[in-house]
């Protein structure tokens, strides 16, 4: 393996899942990856999630964290303010295979999400007691916990990625495409194009110690990014373009954008934009 130098270039966080993100100037590494990340989720009267596939207007849904609580505002809709240290009863939820202890945060934000999105819904926070894995065939000898991301801690993609669809899309008459369509957690400068691709693994240093992320499966891509999340209108591009050069073997075929990552080392440790890194290169 060699190395190479990057540079963190963005941190977001998803508080609700499948709402839109947080651009973060730093941010705490926990346990099941960025603090705050898909910490919330919403669900249906059988407490199963509900996501942007079903539902695009949830990208309309915008998160800003405060100190003390979480502020979401929707067009139409006045603010809710959840206090970011209370929840109401336990509840069980699932969230694609896995049924998980979760709370239920409440009428009041129950009715929010049900009106704005006009259907009978309910907002519940990740049990922090519960373990929720990654795939040990992706992440081997790692037990990479998660609270209510789709599988793996963190998304990790390369800005000269999403440089190289747009120049696709230029080439279309196409307008380009945001980061927030493709959600991840850490954007990296330094890398060409698709580079996250053929990583191992992440070392920051912090000033509480290291931080090593490995980077375990590329991340295969659903309908979403083809939604625009200033409209909440669902679209073809950039899907069809990047059917044309992201098909991907290693995930059946599906389009990749992006790679998974679990956290080696590092917990209860803050990455910060700006700060550089070595990246291990997996040949």
């Amino acid at each position: 393996m060699s190395d190479l130098t990057v540079t963190l270039a963005s941190l977001h966080v998803y508080p609700i899942k499948s709402c839109a993100g947080v651009a973060l100037d730093e941010c705490l590494l926990i346990e099941t990856g960025l603090e705050f990340d898909r910490a919330w989720m919403v669900v249906d009267s059988e407490g199963e999630f509900v996501s942007q596939r079903e539902l695009p207007r949830m990208a309309l849904v915008s998160c800003t964290l405060r100190h003390s609580e979480l502020v979401l505002r929707a067009p139409g809709m006045l603010a809710l303010h959840l206090a970011l240290d209370t929840v109401e009863q336990p509840t069980r939820v699932r969230v694609w295979d896995d049924a998980v202890a979760a709370y239920d945060m409440g009428d009041l934000a129950a009715r929010w999400f049900s009106d704005f999105l006009r259907q009978e819904l309910r907002l519940v926070r990740f049990d922090p007691e519960q373990k929720r894995l990654s795939n040990r065939a992706w992440t081997g000898a790692i037990e990479a916990e998660n609270a209510f991301s789709d599988g793996y801690p963190l998304l990790v993609v390369s800005q000269a990625s999403l440089d190289g669809l747009n120049e696709r899309l230029a080439a279309k008459g196409v307008a380009p495409a945001t980061m927030q369509r493709f959600r991840p957690n850490l954007v990296l400068a330094g890398l060409d194009a698709h580079g996250e691709d053929h990583l191992d693994e992440l070392a920051f240093d912090t000033a509480d110690g290291p931080v090593r992320l490995k980077l375990v499966k590329p991340c295969p891509r659903c309908p979403i990014p083809n939604i625009d999340p200033a409209t909440g209108v669902p679209g073809t591009e950039p899907g069809d373009t990047l059917q044309g050069y992201r098909a991907d073997e290693r995930v059946d075929g599906a389009i990749s954008f992006g790679m998974n990552a679990v956290i080696v080392e590092g917990i209860e440790r803050a990455l910060r934009v700006g700060q550089t890194g070595q990246a291990s290169i997996r040949f």
